[in-house]
């Protein structure tokens, strides 16, 4: 009984922390800030990571976790499963090497906006908020340079960070329920985060990204 109880409360967090995430991430969000506060959008990117970061580590170190173990590999077997585990590592370290970490972290803009280089004119209106998915939104919108590569690991999935990620943490010498819980809500939110963030895709890059879709896996390879 208990453990349904932790079970349950641990659900509830993940999806309260899933749409939090979303919301703050989304462009109508976004364009409300920067009527509010201009320039100072450049932080956004930035402190959005850190919090998120810090708020995924605090809910799973207070989240009640179920004393269920649900396996634990033996020797050897506890060892060979590291070896998968370390290419998707790898797999990650591939991935970071063909979009701009700096970009994503948001140190990028930081740095724009202390040289002066920082675009305000890129928010978008309201007008250009409704017409996402229509082609019409710019790939700086906001001030965060969008750019398509399709190129290694972008030629085996459109989200190869995501399968890696899936991967890696999947692959462990134990597995408890919570840890359990865990993965599902994490790949359920990677799953469909891909089709919001994939709608800001074809927004910016239009046919040619559509063609990409309709020539490679969204996320798992077949």
């Amino acid at each position: 009984m208990r453990n349904g109880y932790y079970i349950f409360i641990d659900c509830i967090a993940f999806i309260l922390f899933a749409l939090l995430h979303s919301f703050l991430a989304s462009f109508k969000i976004k364009a409300f800030l920067s009527k509010r506060i201009g320039g100072a959008m450049a932080f956004y990117r930035l402190s959005y990571n850190l919090f998120f970061l810090w708020l995924f580590f605090y809910l799973f170190e207070i989240l009640p976790r179920p004393e269920v173990e649900l396996f634990e590999l033996r020797f050897p077997y506890d060892i060979i499963i590291l070896i998968p585990q370390f290419l998707a590592l790898a797999g990650i370290i591939w991935t970071f090497r063909f979009f701009s970490l700096f970009e994503f972290a948001g140190l990028s803009q930081i740095k724009r906006w202390k040289n002066g280089d920082f675009n305000e004119e890129t928010a978008m209106t309201e007008k250009q908020t409704k017409d996402l998915g229509n082609g019409k939104i710019s790939k700086d919108a906001f001030d965060e340079k969008l750019t398509l590569k399709i190129e290694g690991p972008y030629k085996i999935v459109r989200h190869p960070l995501y399968l890696f990620t899936i991967i890696f943490l999947i692959l462990r010498p134990t597995m408890d329920l919570f840890y359990l819980v865990f993965l599902i809500f994490l790949i359920t939110y990677f799953y469909i985060g891909s089709f919001y963030e994939e709608k800001k895709l074809v927004s910016a890059f239009g046919e040619q990204y559509r063609k990409y879709q309709e020539s490679v896996p969204r996320l798992f390879p077949y």
